[in-house]
């Protein structure tokens, strides 16, 4: 069921709810594109009521500003407020990872669990971005020269969705299937917001080497699930501190899949996320 969440300073938020159950909201990545965690909801609407939406200046939702990580928080405390209850399980993938965490140091009494997708840690000097371009430059393989010509002039709308379908497609270990992966990911396509990937981008390396994360994630007392693939390019050792820090943290690493589980292993994925969710 398609809905519209109003946040207290004015901007319409586009979301979507299926299933039955406890409810449980989910954050995309980005930071600058929209909800592409549809997937996600089928494998999981029959044992929660799951609720996506489209972050402000994104996909769906008005385009309009400010683009910072306390306004991400205060309009998904909007969405929980609207449409989850008082409290509620939240998933986030990649940067939606990041701030479903701040979220939950925010908002402790509000999440009854979290789950943390293929996110990138809490480390303030950010030392995996050199694996991260070296290894995506590696799985690009035949399509980088394309890639990097793209990337490396001002494009048209059909440029950027094509430089985005070959950035997408690193995101998944099998060279067979990944550009039809990523095809799907930018269909429909709605747009990148590149003002939004900015200044997110910019303020949660500020934020991490400003704010001490792991003293914030040592005081988070709730249950935590930590899911990646082993052959996602960003390396996965990164979230290894955050994963000590957490007093009650799990962690499932889904063979053979990459930056997006759910597409390369659904069966571990939903195994993992239902059996974690399920009441003691």
């Amino acid at each position: 069921m398609t809905t519209g969440v109003r946040t207290e300073d004015g901007c319409r938020l586009w979301a979507d709810q299926v299933g039955a159950g406890p409810p449980l909201v989910l954050c995309h990545g980005g930071p600058g594109v929209w909800d592409h965690l549809d997937p996600v909801a089928r494998l999981l609407d029959d044992h929660a009521r799951v609720i996506r939406w489209d972050q402000r200046g994104c996909g769906r939702s008005e385009r309009r500003g400010p683009y910072t990580i306390a306004r991400f928080v205060a309009d998904l405390d909007a969405v929980r407020a609207h449409l989850a209850g008082p409290r509620t399980a939240l998933l986030g993938h990649s940067w939606g990872a990041h701030l479903a965490l701040r979220y939950a140091i925010e908002h402790p009494e509000r999440v009854s669990h979290l789950i943390y997708v293929s996110g990138t840690g809490i480390d303030p000097d950010r030392g995996w971005h050199p694996h991260y371009d070296r290894n995506l430059r590696r799985r690009l393989g035949p399509h980088l020269q394309r890639w990097e010509a793209l990337g490396a002039r001002d494009r048209s709308p059909a440029e950027e969705r094509e430089w985005a379908v070959l950035q997408w497609s690193a995101d998944f270990a099998d060279p067979d299937t990944a550009l039809r992966h990523a095809e799907d990911m930018a269909t429909p396509w709605l747009g990148l917001n590149r003002d939004c990937n900015r200044a997110v981008n910019a303020e949660v390396k500020r934020e991490l080497r400003e704010a001490d994360m792991a003293a914030r994630c040592r005081a988070l007392d709730l249950p935590v699930l930590i899911v990646d693939g082993p052959e996602d390019v960003r390396p996965r050792w990164s979230v290894d501190s955050m994963q000590q820090a957490l007093p009650n943290c799990e962690r499932v690493s889904l063979p053979g899949a990459g930056h997006l589980p759910w597409v390369e292993s659904p069966k571990g994925f939903r195994r993992a996320v239902t059996s974690f969710l399920r009441p003691a």
